[in-house]
């Protein structure tokens, strides 16, 4: 008789927790944000939350956890976080890698995570403020190379894109800039908006607003070819100097969840990426849509992991010296 009600018991608990994956989503959804408001997966956030709310049905809850260039966050997301869906987070690259690869005091790795889905890659760009008395890029690289190591240069934190795309601009110029970082896009820009830095390593993107108000003045693209969205500005490669970088942007989850809940999330980004009005809003903001799913997405930060190591392999020596 007992073992019978033993039996029913967990026979009741196993279909709770599957009729619970199913019905998931059943309350809000906290999204973990390694940066401070203003960047660039705040910007994520702000675009693809009103139409997730409204496939999935239930809210999105941003925690801003800005800080070691997002891996407070993803260390919580890794290692802290319930793995039942209800926590998820934005994933960066570069540095959602190379904040390890870096610096082996990071104990998380992608492979902690269950990536969902990526949403836009973002070019890099350079902007001043209005005033700034660079008017073109190479102004910019005038200067540079008139004050060796003097130019500052902000960037959103050390490991991130804007911090490689600065190694990246160095070793293919031959010049030195003295890097500034951040917690994020947002105060790099607005410290370049301000005339409190020379120059700001960003994305496009994060600044798009600002440069179409006459706040931030852009001065070069690093991508493969201009973009529509700013069309009169040249890519660092016009500028004679092969330099692409950017920040691809997504959600990851703790590794574990469940395959339905997991399944369930990759779905509704797939429906999202379908929406036309979700890539109207994503133009408006000059964001590249790169929607990527899934084990797409886990290829795609592996492979990601790979490059960034052998640019740091390259350069570290050099930088850890200082």
């Amino acid at each position: 008789m007992r073992k019978g009600i033993a039996v029913a018991i967990m026979l009741v608990a196993v279909i709770a927790f599957a009729f619970g994956q199913t019905n998931y989503p059943t309350k809000p959804i906290t999204v973990l944000q390694g940066f401070a408001p203003g960047g660039g997966s705040d910007q994520l956030a702000q675009l693809t939350q009103p139409f997730l709310e409204k496939i999935l049905g239930k809210s999105f809850i941003n925690q801003y956890i800005p800080g070691a260039t997002g891996g407070i966050a993803w260390f919580q997301l890794a290692k802290q976080s319930p793995k039942d869906g209800y926590t998820i987070s934005i994933t960066n690259t570069p540095m959602l890698m190379t904040n390890y690869i870096m610096n082996p005091d990071f104990k998380y790795t992608i492979h902690d995570l269950d990536p969902i889905a990526n949403v836009v890659t973002d070019p890099g760009i350079i902007v001043v403020g209005k005033n700034s008395p660079f008017k073109t890029v190479q102004d910019f690289l005038a200067a540079a190379k008139a004050n060796p190591g003097k130019i500052t240069v902000a960037n959103s934190g050390t490991g991130g894109d804007d911090f490689f795309t600065t190694l990246l601009v160095e070793k293919a110029t031959g010049l030195k800039f003295q890097m500034v970082p951040f917690n994020g896009d947002g105060p790099s820009w607005q410290a370049a908006m301000a005339g409190k830095v020379d120059v700001s390593f960003t994305n496009l993107g994060v600044t798009y607003a600002q440069i179409q108000a006459g706040n931030l003045r852009a001065l070069a693209l690093f991508a493969e070819k201009r973009d529509s969205s700013v069309p009169d500005l040249v890519t660092f490669r016009e500028v004679g100097y092969d330099v692409v970088s950017g920040s691809s942007r997504g959600y990851s989850a703790p590794k574990g969840i469940p395959a339905a809940i997991k399944d369930k999330l990759i779905a509704a980004f797939a429906q999202m990426a379908k929406d036309p009005k979700f890539a109207e809003a994503a133009a408006k903001l000059a964001l590249p849509m790169d929607i990527k799913l899934g084990d797409d997405y886990g290829k795609y930060l592996a492979d990601q992991e790979t490059a960034f190591r052998g640019v740091w392999d390259e350069v570290k020596d050099q930088y850890q010296a200082k």
